[in-house]
């Protein structure tokens, strides 16, 4: 990766990559524990552990085992308070040089959460593309909704027992898959991101998206073998960072960069944000043939 200032949670390690999800059923260890070291040689600045329904044993498990291996600080990646909790006992932050965890995902409908922060300090992924309405979850769907929740969860953080300061704080607005994105809601992301990052009092939080969710569902590569993901990834990125974004959860195969104006996934991003409706996604799928 070649963006400065950029910080990449090394995603492999999840139980929704279908080739991790047979290493987890077959208990191969090993075979996560070289996931977390080619992880960590590419460049990740943290590595993902998220064990899907996997037990919360298996899940504390997995995190000394990718610890016996690599330095790097870890994700600890599940909304599921009990997986929370075993991973963060299991956690050694001795052997990640002192370097805290990340705790993926806060929301406003799980704030115990906080709680844990007494068994092992954390920096919290909040995730502000929902609220709770009536003691339900509901979407965000606006600009508005999404800065609103930002406020309030950092205040949930400073309220809490960890009272984490805002510069721990990494809040996630949400990120749509392009290739089906007929509401706009890749706009809505970005000026999110914009939203919250030019808010005084939230200035210093960091800002992050699960950047494969965006190409999700897409084809790798197109009709004449080029691959596209990467590009339309980084057209993304050449979008938010200027905005805000610091942080990814993403793969450290892709080469990502930012990219200048007349680059075509550039140019198809462009068209896509004027757009709207079918016609955005219409000019997907001409990017692609």
């Amino acid at each position: 990766m070649t963006i400065p200032n950029l910080t990449l949670i090394g995603e492999s390690i999840n139980a929704s990559v279908p080739s991790t999800k047979i290493l987890f059923e077959a208990g191969d260890l090993d075979g996560i524990k070289a996931l977390a070291r080619m992880q960590d040689e590419k460049g990740a600045a943290y590595i993902d552990v998220n064990v899907g329904r996997h037990s919360a044993d298996f899940m504390a498990e997995v995190v000394r085992e990718v610890q016996s291996v690599t330095t790097k600080p870890l994700s600890i990646d599940t909304p599921d308070p009990e997986r929370a909790e075993a991973g963060l006992r299991a956690y050694d932050s001795e052997q990640a040089a002192g370097g805290k965890p990340i705790l993926n995902s806060i929301s406003a409908l799980r704030l115990e959460m906080f709680d844990l922060f007494a068994i092992q300090p954390f920096m919290p992924i909040l995730m502000v593309s929902e609220r709770c309405e009536g003691g339900r979850s509901k979407a965000n769907r606006t600009v508005d909704e999404v800065h609103e929740t930002a406020k309030e969860l950092a205040a949930a953080a400073a309220a809490s027992p960890a009272a984490i300061a805002p510069d721990e704080l990494i809040f996630d607005p949400g990120i749509p898959s392009v290739g089906s994105d007929v509401e706009g809601m890749t706009r809505t992301t970005l000026e999110s991101i914009e939203r919250i990052h030019n808010d005084p009092s939230l200035a210093e939080a960091h800002i992050s998206v699960g950047l494969s969710n965006f190409t999700m569902m897409l084809p790798p590569k197109r009709r004449d073998g080029s691959p596209v993901k990467s590009a339309l990834e980084s057209a993304f990125l050449t979008k938010a960072v200027p905005l805000g974004l610091d942080t990814i959860i993403g793969s450290v195969k892709r080469r990502y960069k930012l990219l200048p104006p007349n680059r075509p996934a550039m140019e198809c991003l462009e068209d896509v944000l004027r757009l709207s409706g079918v016609d955005a996604v219409k000019r997907i799928v001409d990017f692609y043939s």
